[in-house]
């Protein structure tokens, strides 16, 4: 039975992620930060019941604690999917980000290195590390990154410290450069959910209106648990490598937002409104991906962007008191 760690496991990717694990037969044991609320629902029926399912608490940026898990299980496979993960957030708490995301990953790194290196390392990159306006899109391994927020400034510092722990000590530490992924586990906080459930509220006359930033960004969407299969189809490979995984098909914010109204029979118009305060300091107008190099693999996303904002709409609708 194979062992594997997943930091970040009470996240979107990191549940569905150990599902997966779980269903192909893995021992998965899942590292979670200690808050003072409980913020384990996304995985709560995995912990009851299921004798191959673990948890720790630990931290990215407490050494000790990762040291010690990783010498207690001496995982197969390590996927890294802890982090600060909101863009606006980290223009408010920069030095945290880099913390979390950078220092963090090296932490990672560093324990395997001395205490398990025949394991696999998995780091989850971000399309947030390219950003820069007039590259020519799409954007693929090759293209220049230079990251418009600390959130992307960390995640690039984490990339390339994967790099160089894989060309450095011949460490299996692969690399998926991930574009915008949701599904109805997507974090409230984040545009997409925000939409999603407002809607839902809207519709059930359980709020009023939704107040948004910045409409006419570009994204590249796609269904997050189609997005874990492929983080596990490139830690399967042979040999470590960095890979795009995207849709290579891109729509606005105002897209999302008139696709969610309009399945409910409602006009967006009527509801939102727009505040300042939710705009980035610096804005990236367009992120699109090309995934050619994983899809000659056998990868390729299926769930179409009227669906997944559709499925979000659905569950929100079932679950409108639901945090």
């Amino acid at each position: 039975m194979k062992k594997a760690i997943i930091s970040g496991v009470t996240g979107q990717d990191g549940s569905y992620l150990a599902e997966l694990l779980l269903s192909k037969g893995y021992e998965v044991h899942g590292i979670m930060r200690r808050l003072s609320s409980f913020a384990s629902a996304r995985i709560d029926h995995l912990i009851v019941g299921n004798p191959n399912f673990h948890t720790y608490h630990g931290d990215l940026t407490d050494s000790p604690s990762i040291s010690g898990i990783i010498s207690e299980v001496k995982p197969d496979e390590f996927y890294n999917l802890g982090a600060m993960s909101h863009v606006k957030v980290s223009f408010e708490v920069p030095q945290y980000t880099l913390e979390s995301n950078a220092v963090g990953v090296l932490n990672v790194l560093e324990a395997l290195r001395k205490l398990s290196p025949h394991t696999k390392f998995y780091q989850a990159s971000s399309s947030e590390m390219f950003g820069v306006p007039g590259t020519p899109a799409p954007y693929n391994e090759n293209t220049p990154m230079i990251p418009q927020s600390p959130y992307g400034l960390s995640k690039l510092a984490a990339f390339h410290l994967t790099r160089q722990y894989r060309d450095g000590y011949g460490m299996f530490a692969t690399t998926g450069i991930l574009f915008n992924h949701e599904s109805p586990r997507r974090g409230g906080t984040f545009v997409t959910k925000k939409v999603s459930k407002a809607v839902a509220k809207i519709k059930l006359g359980l709020q009023d209106s939704l107040v948004l930033g910045n409409l006419d960004a570009k994204r590249d969407w796609g269904w997050a648990p189609e997005f874990v299969e492929a983080i596990y189809l490139i830690m399967q490979q042979e040999k470590p490598d960095i890979y795009v995984v995207a849709t290579g098909e891109t729509h606005t914010i105002r897209e999302f937002v008139e696709e969610a109204f309009s399945y409910v029979g409602l006009e967006s118009k009527k509801f939102v409104r727009i505040d300042d305060k939710y705009k980035r300091p610096n804005e990236v107008p367009l992120l699109l991906g090309d995934a050619s190099k994983i899809e000659k693999l056998g990868w390729k996303p299926k769930m179409k962007f009227h669906e997944i904002v559709r499925a979000m709409v659905d569950y929100d609708l079932a679950h409108p008191n639901e945090n």
